[in-house]
């Protein structure tokens, strides 16, 4: 893969299934593993570089440009397109040419999504550029501080209190389509208390879907655990109680993966966000009509890992740095 191939799959991937968003167009606008929080049981493992801080990571124009060219091969193919989702493997907001990059998305004729961890949303500047998506996807995995910091392992210069205050402040002037995202983790939000406490905020916020999500990939740490059936239900009906409008996001998205270019980029730019079930890969090779020894032709190089989880088999791409 020549450089420039390799940084058009690093930016732009898929489109891939979403249990949210139907058939999502990634957008990677943040380098690999830069971001505000260290989830425990973020897919792509621990975050290498912490910032709290906005700034230009790539060229607007460049981002488009690669968008661009992906679309136009997506619609020659027939295949469709629900949702340009910014959601790189980093927190989208920390780039500073967010508005700018969904602005010029949007001329595509394609509707815009960003999926956020909220960390930023006290920012104005921020608040602004996600105004101007389609729809917007805020984590909220905790309202207690002490929970907050060892579910989602904050940078130390955020407050949780401004998060959720940013939130409630968005959601009253957005005219897009809001929705929030709890993980659940088994032994760290699950407590019936915090459950409470947390449908009683979700509830005010007035989103259109309240996603409950469980583990589904490797996560980070170990400590990363999926809760009870009984637990869940009970976030479920606690939300909707509180007057939220709760959903269930647990269950494999399938494995209607597709790549609009070389099998082997569009695997490889799919993997480093979105690691992919065996039969998901085994669909995508026959989808694609790839060499069925790709797979192992990419292990020996030394591109993805292969890892167990939940008694499935997983690949995923190989990246510097820690993983748990």
């Amino acid at each position: 893969m020549s450089g420039h191939e390799f940084l058009d799959s690093l930016i732009v991937f898929g489109p891939v299934p979403s249990r949210r968003l139907g058939r999502s167009l990634g957008v990677n606008n943040i380098p690999p593993k830069i971001c505000s929080y260290s989830c425990v049981y973020c897919q792509l493992g621990r975050t290498h570089h912490f910032s709290s801080s906005r700034k230009t990571y790539y060229q607007p124009e460049d981002i488009f440009e690669r968008i661009k060219a992906r679309t136009d091969v997506i619609i020659k193919k027939g295949e469709k397109i629900d949702y340009i989702t910014f959601v790189p493997d980093g927190e989208p907001t920390l780039d500073a040419k967010l508005g700018l990059e969904i602005d010029m998305a949007k001329t595509l004729g394609f509707k815009t999504a960003v999926i956020t961890n909220s960390s930023l949303i006290g920012l104005d500047c921020v608040k602004n550029d996600l105004m101007k998506a389609d729809l917007v996807c805020f984590k909220v995995d905790a309202v207690q501080e002490d929970i907050w910091k060892k579910i989602d392992r904050p940078s130390k210069n955020i407050s949780l209190k401004t998060v959720l205050e940013g939130i409630k402040s968005f959601s009253k002037t957005y005219k897009g389509r809001l929705i929030t995202d709890t993980m659940l983790c088994g032994g760290l939000n699950d407590d019936a208390r915090h459950i409470i406490e947390l449908a009683s905020y979700l509830g005010s916020i007035g989103a259109c879907s309240n996603y409950i999500s469980t583990i589904t990939r490797p996560p980070a740490e170990n400590t990363a655990k999926k809760p009870s059936e009984e637990k869940l239900n009970g976030a479920f009906q606690a939300i909707n109680m509180a007057g939220g409008r709760a959903e269930l996001n647990i269950g494999f998205e399938g494995v209607d993966f597709s790549s609009s270019g070389k099998a082997e980029e569009g695997f490889l730019s799919i993997i480093s966000v979105h690691p992919m079930r065996e039969d998901a890969v085994m669909a995508f090779i026959k989808n694609t009509g790839a060499d069925p020894g790709l797979i192992e032709d990419l292990k020996l190089r030394g591109e993805i890992v292969e890892t167990i989880y939940a008694g499935e088999k997983f690949f995923i791409r190989k990246i510097n740095g820690p993983r748990a």
